[in-house]
């Protein structure tokens, strides 16, 4: 059991780390390529870019220029997640396992961005459809709430069905009890018409 929890420890900071790193070397090579905020690479005409943008906000661009807020703000988060990612006594599924590695991951990342340059680094840029400038970490942390969803959802299914299966086992039992009840009933009829013929 202990051999589990710390291969399991092990994958989650592999998966973790491996997240923060390629949303790190992506914001690295916009950095390094492009000279000024705002620079643009129309990749697909009228659809997506790679635009350098430095958000000093959180998603959506909310919260601009609260660094020390923020990054309070993504400690705490963080450290929760950790403790009830970790706790001995849940048992989590692989849903919210999942989901708890993609936001943790993204989180490091820009909570990294915010502590070592003092903004994160936004590049993509769906130009066609969307208006928001996003990065890694941002899609990390997306599918990460999108698994505990998913699991919400499984799970209230799980729950109805459960209680549909211990309303049917309790309808069983109360039509085996009444089969029984009958039975004991044709029992006793048939001894008193034996006793009546003798």
């Amino acid at each position: 059991m202990k051999n589990n929890r710390v291969k399991e420890l092990t994958v989650n900071i592999i998966m973790i780390f491996f997240i923060f790193a390629l949303d790190q070397y992506t914001k690295y090579i916009v950095e390094n390529n492009f000279k000024e905020v705002g620079d643009r690479k129309e990749l697909i005409k009228d659809f997506f870019n790679i635009t350098y943008v430095r958000n000093e906000g959180v998603a959506f661009g909310l919260f601009q220029g609260k660094i020390f807020f923020i990054v309070l703000l993504g400690l705490i988060a963080i450290v929760a997640m950790i403790l009830y990612l970790h706790k001995k006594d849940e048992e989590h599924s692989n849903w919210s396992r999942f989901g708890y590695i993609f936001i943790l991951g993204g989180a490091f990342g820009n909570l990294f961005d915010r502590l070592l340059r003092g903004y994160v680094v936004d590049f993509i840029d769906f130009a066609g459809i969307w208006k928001y400038i996003f990065n890694v970490a941002d899609i990390a942390i997306n599918i990460g709430i999108i698994l505990m969803l998913l699991e919400f959802i499984l799970e209230k299914e799980s729950i109805y069905t459960k209680k549909q299966d211990k309303k049917s086992c309790k309808e069983t039992k109360k039509l085996k009890k009444e089969i029984e009840k009958e039975k004991l009933k044709a029992n006793e009829i048939d001894k008193e018409n034996s006793l009546e013929n003798n």
